[in-house]
């Protein structure tokens, strides 16, 4: 499996022919250095968390261009489709879906999940993180945006992740210590990403703290630069 971190918390998942969008927050993203066209060249699905304009993102117009189907909560999916997305297959918090070659399940996140129009909030579903699992590749689970829960554990015992995209940002998410703690308590990890940082001013600069409370832990965190793919 090819992993790609485009900054923020958008990632491509390249494996067994399919490439993988998740949360492709690309125009607006202070973080996002790639080449949209080259970021969206082959892909074959888009996975969304929840629907916060920093995670739905380019969503629309990548779906418009590649003809890829949108795999999220029901909700999200219905006002996405009001605004012309063709293609696109519903699930929610606990539910598996198969999309050929690859499945992705919908587990809890502790966050929001809405937009805003006419000054008035716009009710798009659960927050979620999202698992990726598919025949010979490591398991892959993105956390969303969320805080440490209790739960965590069950997720673990459930799906047994070995890649995590954890976000680390504070004030929206977890804090540096607070994700470390959660990827050290909860989890048996091959490797841990740090994501939700050094886009916003108002969010951690950087993975610098993430790193230094990780030491000492048997799970490999990977710090990658955006747009480079790396392999797991």
């Amino acid at each position: 499996m090819q992993i790609t971190w485009y900054g923020h918390s958008a990632f491509r998942l390249d494996f067994g022919g399919k490439a993988v969008l998740i949360d492709p927050f690309f125009t607006g993203n202070p973080a996002f250095v790639s080449d949209k066209a080259a970021a969206i060249k082959g892909v074959t699905h888009i996975v969304l968390t929840h629907g916060h304009g920093d995670h739905v993102g380019d969503t629309l117009d990548i779906a418009k261009a590649t003809g890829a189907p949108v795999v999220t909560n029901y909700d999200l999916c219905m006002w996405l489709a009001a605004q012309g997305l063709q293609k696109f297959d519903p699930m929610n918090t606990g539910g598996t879906t198969d999309q050929g070659g690859f499945t992705v399940t919908m587990v809890r996140a502790d966050h929001s999940s809405g937009d805003i129009k006419d000054g008035m909030p716009i009710y798009l579903g659960n927050p979620c993180g999202v698992i990726i699992k598919a025949k010979g590749e490591p398991t892959v689970y993105h956390m969303g945006d969320t805080d440490v829960f209790g739960d965590m554990a069950l997720i673990s015992e459930l799906y047994q992740p070995k890649i995590a995209f954890a976000p680390i940002g504070d004030r929206f998410t977890m804090s540096p210590a607070h994700a470390a703690f959660a990827v050290k308590r909860f989890f048996k990890l091959d490797a841990v990403v740090p994501c939700h940082y050094g886009s916003f001013p108002i969010i951690e600069p950087n993975a610098d703290k993430f790193v230094a409370a990780m030491q000492g832990s048997s799970t490999k965190v990977i710090v990658p630069e955006k747009g480079k793919p790396f392999t797991v």
